[in-house]
């Protein structure tokens, strides 16, 4: 039974890991029989949103490891702990704590710093050949980290041109896909897919999802 960790960014889709994502993703892994690692970095949120008014709540602080413990009902590490030894795979959920979060993205673009935990992670599973997935706008986090390495990543994060510009001036090639669909980089082994980028609500991301844990539990096999 290949082991995946599951890498969340908080909880809510405008600070943290979007949740239909990130519950698409486990229940998927839970349908193909992985066995789940939910981790997340022990840091103070970016910010705080109100999600039902849209709005920053000023003075606020959340912890996105207590955050990310919400979705995953309480068995979730640290991700300072979590190695690729430990691990046949990783897959990164969306939402906006993706790219505030764990990276620099949403206000820095293709110059985006990565949190260095999750560099780290993402390093040791691209040297050690095991695969990732990058789900909604993680390919752009993905894309910053593989850029900064030298290497050259296919993904995608959708048909959205700015975004995808951005990524391709971190380094990395975009390519268009539908929401329900996947992106594959086998020399790297990394699958991506729009989700949210895209789809216009679960039944679409969970196609688009279950492609991706799919392929990576397949790349996992070889």
């Amino acid at each position: 039974m290949p082991k995946v960790a599951v890498v969340l960014s908080g909880c809510g889709f405008l600070d943290g890991a979007e949740i239909h994502e990130a519950v698409c993703t486990l229940l998927a892994l839970d349908q193909y029989g992985a066995d789940v690692l939910c981790c997340a970095p022990d840091i103070p949120q970016a910010d705080v949103i109100n999600h039902m008014a849209q709005a920053l709540l000023v003075g606020e602080s959340r912890n996105v490891l207590v955050e990310s413990a919400r979705i995953a009902r309480g068995q979730i590490r640290d991700l300072a702990e979590v190695s690729a030894d430990e691990i046949d795979a990783v897959i990164f959920p969306g939402g906006f704590g993706a790219a505030k979060n764990l990276c620099t993205f949403a206000t820095d673009g293709a110059e985006c710093q990565v949190n260095p935990e999750v560099t780290r992670l993402v390093q040791q599973m691209l040297q050690a050949g095991k695969p990732i997935g990058a789900i909604c706008i993680a390919p752009a986090m993905i894309a910053c980290i593989l850029g900064q390495a030298g290497v050259k990543a296919t993904l995608t994060i959708g048909r959205d041109k700015d975004t995808a510009a951005a990524i391709e001036a971190a380094g990395a090639q975009h390519r268009q896909c539908a929401a329900d669909d996947i992106v594959v980089d086998e020399p790297n082994k990394l699958v991506s897919t729009p989700a949210y980028m895209l789809a216009g609500g679960p039944a679409e991301v969970f196609a688009g999802v279950s492609k991706l844990v799919n392929r990576v539990l397949e790349f996992c096999e070889r």
